[in-house]
């Protein structure tokens, strides 16, 4: 799906860059905010600070909009897991990969939980992506997890569902925050809770796979 005008030329300008990011940021506001369905080009084109036509010379369509924001989402949240080095040492990579995803939970709340509804729903956009470049990444990174396990460096753990269950426990910071909030009694998540969190979660994942 061609989403952007801008991305048939050969070359964007800085302007054109900066333009469709404030589109991005916007939708990202407006499709939290009011869910997809809720959601209108007007309402991102005034968050963004330019007129509709404007908007549509770079994104022809609503859903294009929500499928770029969609895709830059997921592209962040792949990143960490693109750092998992097969030739670092296991419990030094694991526990970055963890840090790093809690981090994208804490800065990012918004784009986790939008990104959380598309999957609830079924992916009705994100599916070929989900098949396609996160299910390559993720066996790729399996892989590595496994060769660590069969080199005695881990535990004997299944690695696609190691890695399920850190998305589950970091993705929850920013998908749940409220429950969280309310059982801690406090008014937002500061850093000493997510150093806490961090501290907690790497006791735990790596406790349970590091080899003695």
């Amino acid at each position: 799906m061609n989403a952007a005008r801008a991305h048939r030329t050969r070359k964007r300008t800085r302007i054109q860059e900066e333009n469709e990011e404030k589109i991005l940021d916007a939708g990202l506001e407006v499709f939290s905010t009011w869910g997809y369905r809720g959601a209108t080009v007007d309402q991102i084109a005034a968050l963004a600070g330019m007129t509709k036509p404007n908007l549509l010379y770079y994104f022809r369509r609503k859903e294009d909009i929500y499928l770029a924001v969609l895709n830059r989402t997921h592209e962040m949240w792949l990143e960490p897991l693109e750092r998992l080095d097969a030739a670092g040492d296991p419990a030094t990579e694991i526990a970055a990969y963890i840090d790093r995803k809690l981090e994208l939970s804490r800065d990012n709340p918004k784009a986790s939980r939008l990104f959380a509804m598309e999957i609830i729903q079924g992916a009705p956009i994100l599916g070929d992506t989900l098949r396609g470049r996160l299910k390559r990444l993720v066996d790729d990174k399996a892989a590595v997890i496994r060769a660590w396990i069969d080199a005695g460096r881990l535990a004997p753990v299944d690695p696609h569902h190691l890695i399920f269950m850190i998305w589950a426990t970091t993705q929850h910071y920013a998908d749940f925050d409220t429950q969280i909030r309310a059982v801690l009694d406090t008014p937002e998540l500061d850093a000493g809770a997510f150093e806490t969190a961090k501290a907690t979660m790497e006791r735990v994942f790596l406790g349970g796979i590091m080899e003695n």
